[in-house]
C-alpha cells in the first residue's frame, strides 16, 4: 500500500492595505481640497483690547497697520495707496471673504481710517477692525 502525502499549502494569512491606503489617501486629497489657507498680513501688530470682541469664522483678508505708520498686506510692506489693489487681487481667491485691519493700539487713527477706506473702495463691505478680547 501506498501512502500519499498531501501537502497542504498554507494559504496566506496577512492582512490587504491596498484598500486602506485606498481611502486614507482619498480622505488626504478631501482634506487638502476642501481646506482654507490663510494669508497673513506678515508682522505681529499689538491689537488693542475690547470687551465686545469675537471671533470671525470665515476666511479673511489680513491688513495690518504698525505703530510706524506700515501698512503689511500679504506679508509685503505697501503704500497705503496700493492697499486698494492689493485687496482686489486677493478677493479673487476669496471672493466672500472679509477684511480685517490689524491695527497696533499706537498706530494713527488717520492711516487705519485710510485703509479701511481704501478696502472700501475695493468693494469690501464687511471691514472689522482686530482686538483682542478682556478688559482695558
Amino acid at each position: 500500500m501506498r501512502m500519499r502525502r498531501h501537502h497542504l499549502q498554507e494559504e496566506d494569512t496577512g492582512i490587504d492595505l491596498t484598500p486602506m491606503l485606498d481611502v486614507v489617501f482619498i480622505m488626504l486629497i478631501f482634506f487638502i481640497v476642501t481646506s482654507s489657507f490663510i494669508k497673513e498680513s506678515g508682522v505681529e501688530v499689538q491689537r488693542p483690547q475690547a470687551d465686545t470682541a469675537s471671533a470671525q469664522d470665515k476666511g479673511n483678508i489680513l491688513v495690518a497697520v504698525t505703530a510706524d505708520g506700515q501698512v503689511w498686506i500679504d506679508k509685503k510692506a505697501v503704500d497705503v495707496r496700493s492697499v486698494r489693489a492689493h485687496i482686489e487681487r486677493l478677493r479673487v481667491d476669496q471672493p466672500d471673504g472679509a477684511v480685517v485691519v490689524q491695527a497696533d493700539q499706537d498706530a494713527r487713527t488717520g492711516l487705519v481710517v485710510q485703509v479701511m477706506d481704501q478696502a472700501r473702495q475695493a468693494g469690501v463691505h464687511d471691514v472689522a477692525l482686530a482686538a483682542t478680547a478682556g478688559a482695558l
